[in-house]
């Protein structure tokens, strides 16, 4: 749904667009500005990944802006890449929704509950430059843009990483954004990879039975918000710019677009509009994929160009996406797991769950859920269990429910509590049924996009105290911190603390031996002996 304002408005909004954002990152000392010369087709994605494979901590990746860019040939381009700058990192994330980052949780929860529908007004900067026809064709197309190729050495051509896919239910009239990889074949003609089960394909489908094209717009450097919303995995027929307009806490400025009947941002650096086929789909990729391993060449449908809109001075955004960590899967992260964590608790009624946490490094995000939990119940563990393995096809293909005591984020917790808290035969279930998402293993001949087969399965696991279990063998919290003033009085290197630093009770500890361990730093163990001798028994 659109309101129309009530007058023509000029861009007076308080969320952000790019350039403010970037302003912004730079203030918070989050943004890197690259001057030098940097080739788009060998350089540019490489220098970006060292941060994620270099062994750096998330508090010290940022987002980089290209402002020299080159590409294989020589050409020199006059827009700049922005790589990382609108997820490089939650910090960076936080930024972008004008939070602190301990806040986005609950920006997320806001956004759900309340969308705030965009509005149309007459004209933004989208539109300062209109490229059609003939004017299209003398700016080079799409080849004008400094798309970078993100897997130098593997992919076969630049990909646009960060474009909003904007289409139509063609009976309905409902809105999609979607983000979805585009394969740049031709300067008037893109392709479309998207997943089984992706919404544009329902629309691509319900048109193909019409045998009329499928009209679409591909949105790059949106405000921060339309991006956030455009990847998250909301139910048919939500309207991905109204969950933004709840993120920004106001409607989002949309305006016409030239040559089909779609709305995108007034406030976005570039827009490809143009229709896809429904009459023919051709190869896409290979290309190096969030699930760690390239992806294939498979049928795809794909975008013939009708027209280019742009500001003046545009800046292209890519995202990093192959081995995760990357742009692509912490922006997903940041907002699927209070989607997840709404559905249990909200829509399930699953009052235990404490927090949903999806693990990032090389696991591709999707595969690996951990449910923190609050003394649940036997049911309703299991029941957290089915949900979230079902809430959304491809996502949840091993599932660990653990207790409040296990950090849900570190995978040696995680381990453990799998170690010592489950009993395979009795924890372990096993879901048979589900449909394959976009992972090897992958057909030699590839896969038709359309192709949605039942040959997955996800592994629930139980992991969550049934009775209860000696303190952990650590020394207690006070001696810890005590130990760690010490240390840090002798000049030693600055701590991190990791979970668990210091022992608690798990409830098999009683009174005698609590009071056994205080007489113990009091210096007075003997007596503990002298009671036990107490207690000796003929062999």
């Amino acid at each position: 749904m659109v309101q129309r304002a009530e007058q023509a408005r000029k861009w007076d909004r308080r969320y952000a667009d790019l350039p403010q954002h970037l302003a912004a990152l730079e203030r918070e000392g989050l943004l890197v500005r690259v001057q030098r010369e940097i080739n788009k087709d060998t350089e540019l994605h490489p220098l970006v990944r060292w941060q994620y494979r270099g062994g750096l901590a998330e508090k010290d990746w940022r987002g980089f802006l290209f402002e020299n860019v080159i590409d294989a040939g020589g050409k020199r381009y006059d827009i700049p890449v922005g790589v990382g700058i609108m997820a490089g990192s939650k910090y960076i994330f936080a930024v972008g929704l004008g939070c602190k980052e301990e806040e986005m949780v609950e920006r997320w929860e806001k956004a759900f509950r309340n969308p705030i529908d965009p509005i149309m007004v007459e004209s933004g900067p989208i539109q300062e430059i209109i490229q059609k026809g003939g004017d299209l064709y003398r700016a080079g197309g799409v080849l004008q843009l400094p798309v970078p190729i993100s897997t130098p050495g593997f992919d076969g051509a630049p990909f646009i990483t960060a474009g909003h896919w904007v289409t139509k239910d063609p009976e309905t009239g409902i809105r999609n954004v979607g983000n979805y990889r585009s394969h740049i074949k031709a300067a008037d003609r893109i392709g479309l990879f998207c997943s089984p089960g992706q919404h544009v394909l329902t629309h691509w489908a319900k048109c193909k039975e019409r045998n009329i094209p499928l009209e679409a717009a591909v949105v790059v450097g949106p405000p921060p918000v339309v991006s956030y919303a455009a990847v998250q995995k909301v139910p048919y027929g939500v309207d991905e710019l109204a969950v933004a307009g709840g993120l920004a806490g106001e409607p989002i400025h949309l305006v016409k677009c030239q040559t089909v009947d779609l709305e995108v941002p007034a406030e976005a650096e570039i827009v490809i509009e143009g229709h896809l086929s429904t009459e023919y789909m051709e190869p896409e990729g290979p290309f190096g994929e969030s699930h760690g391993y390239m992806h294939p060449r498979g049928l795809s449908p794909y975008l013939e160009v009708s027209c280019i809109t742009r500001k003046k001075n545009p800046i292209l955004v890519s995202w990093t996406s192959q081995v995760t960590p990357s742009e692509s899967s912490i922006i997903k992260r940041v907002g699927y797991e209070p989607l997840f964590l709404r559905f249990l608790k909200g829509e399930l009624g699953i009052k235990s769950i404490v927090q949903v946490a999806m693990h990032e490094p090389l696991t591709n995000l999707r595969n690996l859920l951990v449910l923190q939990m609050r003394k649940p119940s036997e049911a309703e563990t299991w029941r957290a269990l089915m949900g979230a393995a079902t809430f959304h096809p491809g996502v949840g293909k091993f599932l660990v429910a653990v207790d409040e005591d296990i950090d849900p984020r570190d995978l040696d917790m995680v381990m453990w509590a799998i170690s010592f808290r489950s009993v395979p035969h009795r924890d372990v279930q096993i879901l048979r049924g589900r449909e394959r998402w976009h992972s090897p293993p992958f057909s030699r001949e590839g896969r038709s996009v359309e192709a949605r087969e039942a040959e997955e399965s996800a592994l629930l696991i139980n992991a969550v105290l049934r009775e209860a279990f000696p303190p952990v063998s650590l020394p207690g919290r006070e001696y810890m911190e005590r130990a760690r003033k010490i240390w840090e009085e002798l000049g030693l290197p600055p701590l991190s603390p990791k979970q668990p630093w210091y022992g608690y009770s798990l409830g098999d500890w009683d009174e005698e031996l609590e009071d056994e361990a205080r007489l113990a730093v009091r210096g007075e163990y003997l007596r503990n002996g002298e009671k036990l001798k107490s207690r000796r028994t003929r062999v």
